[in-house]
């Protein structure tokens, strides 16, 4: 072996410099170093576990499901129990609740994702508007903010499907409405925190638009507390959700929505248990992965957590 071959560093010598050659080396060894202490919590790592398994469920669910998820057999197949056949039974309609199991996680993560898309920014904008321009700009945005914050989110996500009127587009707008303002008040907390900064100060000497600050100085910088807080509030949107489609407010029939099922298995809950409580052991297993996950993203993205 050469001395040029023994006087190359190692990928993770490379990573974990305290000199840093590029902004690139800078932001792989930052990442390196927040994914070995999201790796060192155990379970988060079983959260993500649940996680990934969710969004490859999702994705697979007309490969994996083994029966149609609308389509049953009363006559034969009515309220049949947990058997080899039919994994976790069928419920009223002779439909196979795994079937429809696997195919409401598609519905779960549509209604996820697009309340994160939706909320996460309107958050993150008010919040980062408020917290840098300050004066009565922060005071009407905040105000606003605490208006929204008055009220359970279940209840105002009520309100608004009821004037919107039902269906699953319809509860997540309703639900995204109700979601962003804890978001507002993270950015905000932060950009306080920011602004005083030096460089802050530094981009304001050199000439640069407040809306620029907010955008390309503010707004990423507020980024990582934001994804921990969505990834956190994933657990209580989901429940949100399942609980428009029990009050049949969100997905409508046959649609296989993990709520709506609860609520046409509660008739049969002291003798065929399982056709409300496999829907609900889903509804368990993703809201805690969600959580442990958030978890293990707040330890690994906030350095200040470090023991």
């Amino acid at each position: 072996m050469s001395a040029a071959e023994t006087s190359q560093p190692s990928w993770r010598e490379w990573l974990l410099t305290e000199r840093p050659q590029s902004r690139v080396q800078a932001r792989a060894g930052r990442a390196y170093i927040s994914w070995r202490r999201f790796t060192a919590n155990r379970l988060a790592v079983v959260g993500l576990l649940i996680i990934v398994a969710l969004v490859i469920v999702a994705i697979l669910a007309d490969l994996l499901a083994p029966y149609s998820p609308v389509i049953g057999d009363v006559r034969t197949m009515r309220l049949l129990p947990p058997s080899w056949e039919h994994w976790m039974g069928t419920d009223d309609l002779g439909r196979d609740i795994f079937s429809r199991v696997i195919y409401g996680s598609r519905l779960t993560l549509y209604v996820i994702v697009l309340v994160a898309i939706i909320a996460a920014p309107i958050g993150l904008v008010i919040g980062t508007v408020a917290g840098y321009a300050g004066g009565w700009t922060d005071a009407i945005l905040m105000r606003i903010t605490d208006i929204f914050l008055a009220f359970p989110k279940l209840i105002l996500a009520l309100a608004f499907v009821a004037a919107l009127g039902a269906g699953i587009e319809h509860a997540i707008i309703a639900i995204a409405i109700t979601s962003w303002p804890p978001y507002a008040r993270i950015a905000r907390a932060e950009t306080l925190t920011i602004r005083s900064s030096d460089f802050i100060r530094a981009v304001e000497i050199m000439g640069a638009s407040p809306a620029r600050i907010v955008l390309r100085h503010v707004m990423p910088l507020c980024i990582s507390s934001l994804i921990v807080r969505v990834t956190l509030d994933m657990a209580g949107i989901i429940i949100i959700a399942a609980g428009l489609g029990f009050l049949g407010l969100g997905a409508q029939p046959p649609l296989p929505e993990w709520g709506a099922m609860i609520a046409s298995g509660r008739l049969f809950i002291l003798d065929q248990w399982w056709v409300a409580a496999m829907p609900g052991m889903a509804i368990l297993l993703v809201s805690l992965g969600f959580n442990l996950l958030g978890d293990g993203l707040r330890d690994a993205l906030d350095p200040r957590g470090e023991r």
